[in-house]
């Protein structure tokens, strides 16, 4: 269920966990970025919701959406439960799909300390980090009802035997 300000009313419980997300169903709609900023956040999610219920999938966990930004490109990936649908922004995860979870507790300005100690860490156990994927799970007005604002940050990662080898 999705709350009426977009946010997901439940999330995976993820939080210091290795997930191979493998072959998992996914939506994804392109965004516009500048500098890896997303213009326009507000209208892509609007646009991807109705895409969604226009094609009447399933998702895992509604309202739920991974961002992924670029200098002027980016996306915005919805994790679905398994459809078959000739819509082009239906896609499989490649396999494997590791991602490393950290729930954070802060706002954006704060977050370089938490990726980059994940970074640190998926080094350190012989893992090359690859992309980093960002989930707001509140908005500014479910943080002041809930007391601070909370993001998931996924950090995409492969195995590299000579990072184990050190």
């Amino acid at each position: 269920m999705i709350r009426e300000c977009g946010c997901p009313s439940e999330y995976p419980e993820w939080h210091n966990q290795d997930i191979d997300l493998g072959g998992q169903c996914i939506h994804t709609m392109p965004t516009s970025c500048f500098l890896h900023m997303p213009i326009a956040y507000e209208l892509y999610a609007k646009r991807q919701q109705a895409d969604i219920e226009n094609l009447e999938l399933e998702e895992k966990w509604p309202g739920l959406s991974l961002t992924q930004s670029g200098m002027f490109r980016g996306k915005r990936i919805r994790l679905l439960t398994h459809n078959r649908s000739a819509s082009r922004r239906i896609s499989y995860l490649p396999s494997p799909f590791n991602v490393r979870v950290q729930i954070h507790k802060g706002n954006m300005s704060t977050v370089q300390i938490p990726v980059r100690e994940m970074s640190i860490g998926l080094i350190e156990s012989g893992k090359r980090p690859k992309e980093l994927y960002i989930s707001h799970l509140n908005c500014p007005s479910c943080q002041k009802k809930e007391g601070s604002d909370r993001i998931m940050l996924l950090r995409h990662w492969v195995d590299a035997p000579g990072l184990k080898r050190k």
